[in-house]
C-alpha cells in the first residue's frame, strides 16, 4: 500500500486480465480512486477485471483517520513508529480478506511481499499464494545470501568492506550500506517483519518478480537452482500500458501534464536526459532540496527530477 508497490501490482492484474483471466484487485476505499481510471479503461477493452475494497482500520492501529497508504503516512512526517503502526493495521485485513476469499474462491492469490499473513489466509482455503516482488533477482539473491551467511558480522567495523558469501561474483559491501535490521544483533520491528516475510515466502507457492530473464539470467538461475525457489520473472509489467493516459494516470496526479513533459523530452538529444527520483517515502527539508538542486544544475546535465509536493510548504 505504497505507490511504488501498488502501481506495478495493478499493472500485473491488468496483464493477467489481458491474457484472458478474471482479475480482481483488492484494495481499500481511499486507495481505490487512485487506480479506478486505469481499471475502467481496461474494462472497456472487454476484459474481466474489477476492484473490491476492504475497510482499513487506521484508528484501531493508532494512526490518524484517513491513513490508508504510505503516502498519507509520510505526509504526516511519518516516523518508523507510524510506519510500523501502519503495518499493524494491514495485519487486521487478514480476517476480511479470508471472508472475501471464501466468497470468491479464486484460483490464486497474488499479494505483495509486505503482506506475509496472506500466505496463511490463502492456505485456509487451499488457494496457492504468489508473492509479488517489485525489485530484481540481483537484490533478492544478495539479501538472501546476507541473511543466510551473515558475512556482515565477520568484520570489525561498519565501514570495513566484506565480500558476500556464496553469491555470484565478488560483491563488496559495508554494514553502513545495509538496512538497520541486518546491521543490528537484536530484534527490531523491522527485523521481525523481514523474518515473517522470509517465512511466508518459503511457505508460499512461489514468487513473481517485476524483472525479465534476459537482463539478469545468472541471478534468476541462482535464485531458482541454487536457492531452490519457485520464481517467475514477468516484467516489466508497465509494458501492459500502451497509451499515454494509461501510463500517466496511475497513482497521484502530477503537477505537470504528460504532454508538456514529453514535448520537453522530444526537444532533447537521445540519451541526454537523466531521471532522478528518491522515491515517494522520502521527505527532504528545504535546505537539502536546495543543495541537491544546486548540485544538479552545476553538473550541466539535462535532468528530470521528481519530488514530493509538500502541502505545508508549497510556497517553498
Amino acid at each position: 500500500m505504497a505507490h511504488g508497490h501498488m502501481i506495478p501490482i495493478v499493472d500485473l492484474a491488468k496483464l493477467f486480465a489481458l491474457r484472458g483471466l478474471k482479475a480482481t484487485i483488492i484494495t481499500t476505499p481511499l486507495n481505490a480512486p487512485l487506480i479506478s481510471k486505469t481499471i475502467q479503461r481496461t474494462k472497456g477493452l472487454g476484459v474481466d477485471i474489477d476492484i473490491r475494497t476492504l475497510k482499513f482500520p487506521p484508528v484501531e492501529a493508532g494512526l490518524p483517520e484517513g491513513c490508508e497508504n504510505m503516502d498519507s503516512i509520510t505526509s504526516h512526517n511519518g516516523s518508523f513508529e507510524l510506519i510500523f503502526r501502519f503495518n499493524k493495521a494491514t495485519t487486521m485485513l487478514q480476517e476480511p480478506l479470508e471472508m472475501l476469499l471464501q466468497e470468491c474462491q479464486p484460483d490464486c492469490l497474488v499479494a505483495d511481499l509486505l503482506f506475509p499473513w496472506a500466505t496463511d489466509a490463502a492456505a485456509k482455503f487451499g488457494i496457492p499464494r504468489l508473492v509479488f516482488k517489485g525489485t530484481c533477482f540481483f537484490s533478492l539473491c544478495t539479501l538472501e545470501c546476507i541473511r543466510l551467511h551473515e558475512s556482515q558480522k565477520k568484520v570489525s567495523s561498519d565501514s570495513k568492506p566484506f565480500v558476500l558469501t556464496n553469491v555470484l561474483g565478488e560483491i563488496k559491501l559495508t554494514r553502513k550500506q545495509l538496512p538497520d535490521g541486518l546491521r543490528q544483533d537484536f530484534d527490531t520491528d523491522y527485523s521481525k517483519l523481514m523474518s515473517e516475510i522470509v517465512e511466508s515466502e518459503l511457505k508460499s507457492f512461489g514468487i513473481i518478480v517485476n524483472s525479465f530473464y534476459e537482463v539478469e539470467p545468472a541471478y534468476v538461475d541462482y535464485y531458482r537452482k541454487v536457492l531452490g525457489r519457485r520464481a517467475w520473472p514477468i516484467g516489466p509489467v508497465s509494458l501492459c500500458n500502451r497509451g499515454i493516459e494509461d501510463k500517466a494516470q496511475r497513482g497521484n496526479e502530477a503537477s505537470i501534464s504528460e504532454n508538456e513533459c514529453l514535448k520537453w523530452l522530444d526537444s532533447k538529444k537521445p540519451n541526454s536526459v537523466i531521471y532522478i527520483c528518491f522515491g515517494s517515502m522520502v521527505n527532504f527539508n528545504a535546505s537539502q532540496l536546495i543543495e541537491i538542486a544546486r548540485a544538479l544544475e552545476a553538473s550541466r546535465q539535462e535532468f528530470i527530477w521528481v519530488v514530493r509536493r509538500d502541502k505545508k510548504n508549497q510556497e517553498d
